[in-house]
């Protein structure tokens, strides 16, 4: 079967869907997109309420580099991105310690000069694992020929990936150990910082090229997008109609109809059905679960994986808290242990000048923390007083952390909206709002877009590389390629 005959239909319009289906109707397949929301783009939406256009969830623009995944993909569509580089990619505030995160880590290098040999070794490994990305990563590998794919890259990428494989099984913390700055806790909050939003877990757990990767986003360039975040899902979804694709809104995916290994058809709420020969979900692995109605036995109230959701906030802001600052993303870290659940924060302002944003003199703000999803659902089953009241101590919490570092902060204020786990489970369709990929722990742990159906693909931060930009649409690309060798084994 040639790609050209192939009826592909993708559940749900976030990056990574929409780069797999843009990518397979530039070769001809014939793609169709169900979107529960009116508009695309998922955790990497922009929407509209009371005159602002917020960004969801992700707010940075990363993959944009020369010969980044972001960059390559428009190249492969055609698409312009309306990409700016930020000099600064955020600013680190803990306590009096202030770093602006710049590619050339000039602060952090200032106020930690011990670790230059650190940073040194870190951009070793990311230069060589962003050419191991290139054209996409058959990982984890299936068969002799991911393996002799990979094979071959390792091959054009001696000596670097033999200095790699010292750190396939090590944690970050032992990496920091190997320079003696484990027992730095102001250089270790730092870093457990920067992976907890990048990797979703800290230097004791993640795994250390996985880090590597991770921590070389301020060197390799963060991007503001011209509108919003959401343009990016907009240009794909326009990529996938101008290839005589469709993408279709307000079609929430509600059943699976399968032979055995064989999917061959799906239900959505409106009543609609539709008839695929290979169908990317752009889903979690509970929530593929459940509409494929598989006899395993989904979280109610608790969850006991170890991913995360979010706290956030929608605010209405005077801009001139930013106006004096290096960039419009700010990293506030409290003084407690945990790191999450309020007292580490993401805030990201709309850039100013930009209209469409927010009402004129005022600016977009999201700001976000990690939280563990299960607390807000028994919160929720216990009534809605006792919902409210946790939501009531979350914004409190997040806002009392922001006004350390910036005291005037309640007073810049102008309107305010939350959202939470809850939120996201409704938004996204994710069982229990999980949102930001998986803990990446383990290189040898994690999942591929395959299922336990022949002609379906999980796409999304769900599978290997995991969250950001760069990292679903290197996982798109991973499905286009089983997609494609699929179809020429039906050829065949």
């Amino acid at each position: 079967m040639e790609l050209k005959e192939l009826n592909v239909v993708v559940i749900g319009a976030g990056i990574g869907g929409l780069a797999a289906g843009a990518l397979l109707a530039s070769k001809g397949a014939l793609v169709t997109v169900l979107e529960a929301q009116e508009y695309p783009g998922g955790c990497a939406a922009t929407f509209s309420r009371n005159g602002y256009r917020f960004d969801a969830g992700a707010t940075i623009g990363c993959g944009f580099h020369s010969g980044g995944p972001m960059e390559i993909l428009g190249r492969d569509l055609g698409i312009v991105w309306p990409a700016s580089p930020e000099a600064v990619a955020w600013q680190y505030r803990h306590k009096a310690i202030h770093l602006d995160l710049a590619p050339d880590r000039f602060d952090i290098i200032k106020r930690f000069p011990h670790s230059k040999a650190f940073w040194s070794e870190q951009a070793t490994l990311s230069k060589l694992l962003w050419s191991l990305s290139e054209g996409g990563l058959s990982w984890p590998a299936k068969g002799p020929r991911d393996l002799a794919r990979l094979a071959g890259k390792a091959l054009r990428g001696l000596p670097g990936t033999l200095h790699l494989l010292k750190y396939i099984s090590s944690n970050v913390l032992d990496w920091l150990a190997s320079h003696s700055l484990d027992t730095d806790s102001d250089f270790v909050r730092f870093i457990d910082s920067q992976l907890l939003i990048s990797v979703q877990t800290t230097a004791r757990h993640a795994n250390a090229v996985n880090a590597a990767i991770a921590l070389d986003l301020p060197v390799s360039g963060a991007y503001t997008i011209r509108g919003g975040i959401g343009a990016v899902a907009d240009l794909l979804a326009a990529s996938i109609v101008k290839n005589g694709g469709a993408v279709l809104y307000g079609k929430n995916v509600n059943r699976i109809d399968s032979v055995q290994r064989q999917v061959f058809g799906l239900e959505t709420s409106d009543g609609s059905a539709l008839a695929a020969d290979i169908v990317l979900a752009n889903l979690t692995p509970l929530s593929l679960a459940r509409l494929a109605e598989d006899d395993i036995e989904l979280p109610v109230t608790n969850i006991e994986s170890k991913e995360w959701s979010a706290f956030v906030l929608y605010l209405g802001m005077d801009p001139e808290l930013f106006t004096a600052l290096s960039t419009n993303h700010i990293q506030v870290i409290g003084d407690g242990e945990e790191l999450a659940e309020g007292n580490s924060i993401f805030v990201s302002a709309s850039p100013t000048g930009e209209t469409g944003r927010a009402p004129e003199g005022l600016c977009a703000v999201t700001v976000s923390t990690h939280t563990r999803p299960g607390q807000w659902f028994e919160a929720r089953k216990s009534g809605e007083g006792a919902y409210t009241e946790l939501k009531r101590c979350y914004t409190e919490r997040v806002l009392d952390l922001f006004s350390l570092q910036f005291p005037s902060v309640r007073e810049a204020v102008r309107s305010m909206t939350a959202a939470t786990p809850l939120s996201w489970e409704r938004y996204t369709g994710r069982v229990m709002g999980c949102v930001g990929g998986y803990p990446q722990t383990s290189l040898f742990k994690v999942r591929g877009p395959r299922t336990r159906f022949d002609n379906l693909f999980l796409v999304g931060d769900s599978i290997f590389p995991g969250q950001s930009l760069p990292g679903v649409v290197t996982g798109a690309r991973r499905a286009v390629e089983l997609v494609a060798r699929q179809a020429s084994k039906k050829r065949g």
